[in-house]
């Protein structure tokens, strides 16, 4: 496109618009933004197609298309169909399709260990037993702290975790198992080590300016003494210096 204008001496100029073929020069990405979309397509590929959605589905509603049945409660997904909740009703549209029933735990989405694990890896996941089943959590639980005496937590939400165990939830295992979160976590962590280092040179600095002017001492009983009882200016008698004889 071209523009012409005008300045003050009446002289046209011609002016050509910029337009870059690379959406970076105008601040739309960086060097590193090929790396971060490859990342994100192995982070993608790593998983189940179905488990971010599954993840994302809002359950216990009401089925629109089973309203007036009995059982309308939409506690089912189809892993093939990725379409959303289901109600029992529903299933008999799935026929032969790998569904899986959720369940609740404390106003949480719970799902058997026994069904999940048939189509992905739940390793480092922490497993709780509810109406004696194994169930883990589909999303993360933050609690605002840690309890005392807490040695291991969640890598992403640091909810309080056993030992033997890494993350909290489905959601979790993902997040914290990603690259991007990999480099946020390692860039954090060399930001608070520098922080700690700086910090440490500035005390053991100040510790060196003060020992150039050392405090004095408190004063010792022998100084004290000594410091309180002083002489008074001795008085001579008027005729202490004559001898008078009679």
């Amino acid at each position: 496109m071209i523009i012409m204008m005008v300045n003050n001496d009446q002289e046209l100029l011609t002016v050509r618009e910029f337009k870059p073929k690379n959406r970076r020069i105008m601040g739309g990405g960086g060097p590193g933004d090929d790396d971060d979309e490859e990342e994100d397509k192995e982070d993608m590929n790593k998983w189940p197609r179905w488990l971010r959605p599954l993840l994302k589905t809002s359950f216990f509603v009401q089925c629109k298309l089973h309203a007036d049945a009995h059982k309308s409660e939409c506690n089912m997904y189809c892993l093939d169909c990725m379409n959303g909740a289901l109600c029992s009703l529903c299933l008999s549209f799935h026929k032969d399709h790998r569904a899986i029933q959720i369940r609740r735990s404390s106003y949480h989405d719970v799902i058997r260990v026994s069904e999940i694990q048939k189509y992905m890896d739940i390793t480092g996941v922490q497993t709780y037993i509810i109406n004696s089943a194994r169930i883990v959590f589909l999303n993360e639980r933050p609690q605002p702290r840690p309890g005392k005496g807490v040695t291991n937590t969640c890598l992403v939400c640091e909810r309080s975790l056993l030992d033997s165990f890494t993350f909290c939830s489905l959601g979790c295992k993902i997040v914290g198992t990603s690259k991007s979160f990999q480099k946020r976590k390692m860039r954090k962590e060399m930001e608070g080590s520098d922080a700690e280092s700086l910090n440490g040179g500035i005390h053991r600095s100040s510790k060196k300016t003060q020992s150039f002017t050392p405090s004095t001492p408190p004063p010792t009983a022998v100084s004290y003494r000594t410091t309180k009882r002083r002489k008074g200016v001795p008085h001579r008698s008027p005729m202490g210096g004559f001898l008078i004889e009679y």
